[in-house]
């Protein structure tokens, strides 16, 4: 019997054995990569269809939010630290503690300089009172509230911004209706140590909100 000569690669190319064993997993790979992208498209695209803001109205509000960001941490890097705000089409709530009312008055002049602005609400409290303490409760309180949230079936989380300051919660957001909010609320109140909840939420089919859309 002839002996059989070890296959070799043509001169410049790859090796047969070789080419049997990457290609499966340069597809494999490639699938992979696939499929991920396309759950990702998908969970984005969900995202946006559960979020009652336009992708429009999103990046307007992002836009003002970083314009607040820069406005306030020019003025004064303690009243940046000092406060917090929530944009929802147009809308900026400002919450956080201040010890001066001037400063509470000073920071709505502030947050009208963004352009893109239609309301401030302006829920800040003129208080000595806080600290890294009441600054812990107040997340741990929000991050409850988000939770019991995230799972209540009839609640669209998405849809709505927590933020609780010296036990007082304050909601930002845009509601399904007032059954999906009366909820929310019940929620927010049901959480040990709330002091006050403070809605600023609208209804999805709010008149002012369809003008504006």
């Amino acid at each position: 019997m002839a002996n059989r000569r070890p296959s070799r690669a043509p001169a410049g190319g790859l090796n047969p054995t070789l080419l049997r064993v990457t290609v499966p997993i340069a597809l494999l790979l490639a699938l992979s990569s696939c499929v991920s992208a396309t759950m990702t498209a998908a969970a984005t695209g969900a995202t946006v269809v559960a979020q009652e803001r336009s992708v429009g109205d999103a990046i307007d509000d992002l836009t003002i939010r970083t314009t607040l960001n820069k406005l306030f941490l020019d003025e004064s890097l303690s009243l940046y630290n000092r406060l917090s705000f929530s944009v929802v089409e147009g809308r900026v709530l400002l919450k956080g503690a201040v010890e001066k009312p001037e400063h509470r008055i000073r920071a709505t002049q502030i947050a009208w300089r963004a352009a893109g602005v239609r309301e401030v609400i302006n829920e800040i409290q003129v208080t000595d009172q806080g600290g890294v303490v009441d600054y812990a409760k107040d997340t741990w309180i929000s991050a409850q509230l988000k939770t019991k949230m995230m799972f209540a079936t009839d609640v669209l989380s998405i849809n709505y911004s927590v933020e609780t300051v010296n036990g007082t919660i304050y909601l930002m957001g845009i509601a399904q209706n007032q059954k999906e909010l009366d909820q929310v609320i019940a929620l927010a109140r049901d959480v040990p140590d709330v002091v006050e909840v403070v809605s600023h939420v609208i209804m999805k089919n709010d008149p002012a909100r369809m003008k504006k859309l």
